[in-house]
């Protein structure tokens, strides 16, 4: 049995399958990896979460920093990995998607159990009182020279949806991918690197609950050894493969 086989195999039999997406599973969708050399965490230095709340001056290079991240996502598409993911929630394989992505792409491509560990750059939030625009909405009033958008309602300062450093991980995510994680009989890691924590803690949790754990990635990873499959490969094209197998395997449908 090769390991598309053996994936697929896997995937035949799972209920409540999980898929923990990482940069990578974007990455084919046109979004750099934000990480990587020339990325934009390259470019800038992240702002504190404290410092963006107290510092003026923070919040103006705050914004800089997630306006351009919210330009590089905002015209890519979902690829095959996302739609495949889609697909194997529709056909009864996967019940959750935990991703560390904050794109949206999982939403667009169909997937309806998303549970967005470090938020979203699709909407923006006011700081003190909680009320909400679409990104677009704010970042078009950064474009005509609001370096540190306020809030209309109550004058708080205002920021994309994304878990900034020094901010707390959003209890509820972390709880509902807690439960799907302990729940899950495979544990698909798709595009992380593993390394970003707590995030990164969850495929080692599933695996000891008694899921199987599936590495799909470009690089090797520090829990490849942990892992009952894994799979370096170009993740679109895999998930092509993994699906085709499926259908000739007579996948449920």
């Amino acid at each position: 049995m090769d390991a598309l086989d053996r994936f697929a195999s896997l995937v035949r039999g799972a209920r409540k399958g999980v898929a923990f997406t990482g940069a990578g599973i974007s990455t084919e969708s046109g979004i750099p990896d934000f990480r990587s050399a020339g990325g934009i965490w390259s470019q800038y230095t992240p702002v504190m979460y404290n410092d963006f709340l107290s510092d003026r001056s923070e919040r103006v290079r705050g914004w800089k920093f997630g306006a351009a991240m919210f330009r590089e996502c905002a015209s890519a598409q979902p690829n095959e990995g996302h739609r495949i993911i889609a697909e194997l929630e529709r056909r009864g394989h996967i019940a959750a998607v935990v991703t560390q992505n904050i794109d949206g792409l999982h939403h667009d491509a169909g997937s309806s159990n998303v549970i967005e560990l470090h938020g979203t750059n699709r909407i923006v939030a006011c700081q003190s009182c909680g009320k909400q625009w679409p990104t677009p909405v704010i970042v078009a009033r950064w474009e005509r020279g609001d370096e540190a958008p306020d809030c209309d309602a109550c004058g708080g300062p205002l920021k994309t949806g994304t878990v900034s450093f020094g901010q707390a991980m959003p209890e509820h995510e972390m709880q509902r991918a807690a439960a799907v994680t302990m729940q899950a009989d495979l544990y698909v890691a798709i595009g992380s690197s593993l390394v970003v924590e707590p995030a990164a803690s969850f495929p080692r949790i599933a695996k000891r609950a008694g899921a199987a754990l599936v590495i799909l990635n470009n690089a090797p990873t520090p829990l490849d050894e942990f892992a009952d499959l894994v799979v370096n490969d170009q993740i679109g094209r895999t998930m092509q493969a993994l699906l085709q197998r499926l259908v000739r395997q007579g996948s449920a449908d």
